[in-house]
């Protein structure tokens, strides 16, 4: 039996269902779930972590990403364009990526997110170049201690039949519905407590068929898993879906079985009124990704609207192409300010995003197990030392995570375990894995 007690907290903030702030506390991890809390916890041989001048939260969760794009950051022809054109400069350097750059590429956006809060990832993983399987990614999440939500993506429609990728990035339908049952029964894990869990993804409604957004759908079902795409991103994702299929995105995806408590979908910057009231009658998710949204000209996404009307929103940093970091607090951070300039200084409070970005990532994903620090709960938290210069002077340690900083964990815990002790990861290097991206870096632009 593994135990450990995090001790003597400043605040420990347990996004529970009173959504309780208990000061100067105690929390008892036992084989990787929540056992005790509560002040002056005996120690009981097990092995202590001092958490005092600390806020402990949840740990976040991030429920969109591109992890394969942290080799493409900040590219020229890239860097100035709306979505559709950002797409056509990056294809032809993502076609010439391997399984090594899949992986690297997921180990570095992984080791970003879990120094800055986050537990658990969901992937986007939308291409397979010469020989790239999702695995190549599972691996990465292992190597890093990180729980993983990867979707296996797809795009099936080439320039050649009047889709956006080129023909060299796109799939045989068949081979991918195949393809998304080998990852399902290989490494899908339904059980409370799953550090991997698998979804299916077409990649967005310009990019697949009709037919395989429906087959997508029945698969997924039949499996018992989530289903995730893009939809809704901006203006000339509206115009494309009006044009093509003569609707607006949410009528579409209702009527290929793409709304419901087992979908969620990327962006919805652009999500009219019945749209949100179609998602929250159906209690379909929505990743909200406020950095990608800026960088790529999209708009801002209505969550305050969404929220109100009972959609479940969670957060997602998306890929490092559009954001171009992979900050979790960072998200959040612009995510709430977002919302205040869109509808007013009063529209978000700090607390409500922290939840956003835990208990509704939790929600989104489906894992009631996650999101909270209760009893019974995964152990999957955040250890913020609010002591330091970047929270120097805050009268609220809580707002402070959101407001000013510290924009780092000092300790990750996955599970009980340790992915991040004093700012540092635990089971990678951060300099050897930035000189391996070098690398991979140097061969793509050669």
């Amino acid at each position: 039996m593994t135990e450990i007690l995090v001790r003597n907290a400043r605040v420990l903030v347990t996004m529970d269902d009173a959504r309780r702030e208990l000061p100067e506390c105690d929390l008892r991890l036992r084989d990787g779930v929540i056992a005790e809390i509560g002040p002056g916890l005996a120690t009981d041989g097990a092995e202590v972590i001092d958490a005092a001048g600390c806020v402990v939260t949840p740990g976040l969760i991030n429920t969109h990403h591109h992890l394969f794009q942290t080799l493409t950051r900040g590219v020229p022809a890239a860097q100035d364009a709306l979505l559709f054109g950002w797409l056509k400069a990056l294809y032809p350097i993502w076609a010439r990526m391997g399984p090594e750059d899949m992986r690297v590429s997921a180990e570095v956006g992984l080791a970003e997110l879990a120094l800055t809060g986050c537990t658990l990832s969901s992937d986007h993983l939308y291409l397979y170049p010469n020989g790239v399987r999702l695995e190549d990614t599972i691996e990465a999440a292992a190597n890093i201690g990180l729980r993983f939500h990867p979707t296996r993506g797809a795009m099936s429609i080439g320039e050649s039949a009047g889709g956006l990728p080129p023909d060299a990035l796109v799939e045989d339908e068949a081979a991918i519905l195949e393809d998304c049952i080998r990852v399902i029964d290989a490494f899908h894990d339904p059980s409370p407590g799953a550090m991997v869990q698998v979804g299916v993804a077409p990649c967005s409604p310009f990019s697949v068929s009709r037919e395989l957004m429906r087959d997508a759908a029945l698969l997924a079902r039949d499996k018992g898993v989530r289903l995730h795409t893009h939809l809704a991103e901006n203006v000339e994702d509206i115009a494309y879906s009006e044009a093509q299929f003569g609707c607006r995105p949410g009528q579409y995806a209702e009527d290929l079985g793409w709304t419901g408590p087992d979908v969620w979908h990327a962006h919805c910057v652009k999500l009219d009124a019945a749209e949100i009231e179609l998602f929250a009658r159906s209690r379909t998710g929505v990743a909200h990704c406020p950095c990608s949204n800026c960088r790529l000209g999209s708009g801002i996404a209505p969550v305050r609207a969404m929220r109100d009307a009972g959609v479940p929103v969670a957060l997602g940093v998306d890929g490092s192409a559009s954001n171009d970091a992979g900050s979790l607090i960072a998200e959040a951070r612009m995510a709430l300010l977002l919302q205040r300039v869109q509808t007013g200084a009063d529209a978000m409070a700090a607390r409500e995003m922290l939840e956003i970005a835990t208990r509704g990532g939790a929600q989104v994903l489906g894992r009631d197990d996650l999101g909270q620090l209760a009893l019974g709960k995964r152990a999957d938290l955040a250890i913020w030392d609010v002591s330091g210069l970047e929270a120097a002077g805050a009268w609220d340690p809580v707002a402070a995570l959101l407001l000013s900083g510290p924009g780092r964990v000092r300790d990750l815990l996955v599970e009980g375990r340790a992915v991040v002790r004093a700012g540092q990861l635990v089971h990678r290097d951060a300099r050897a894995l930035a000189a391996e991206q070098a690398r991979r870096l140097a061969r793509l632009m050669a």
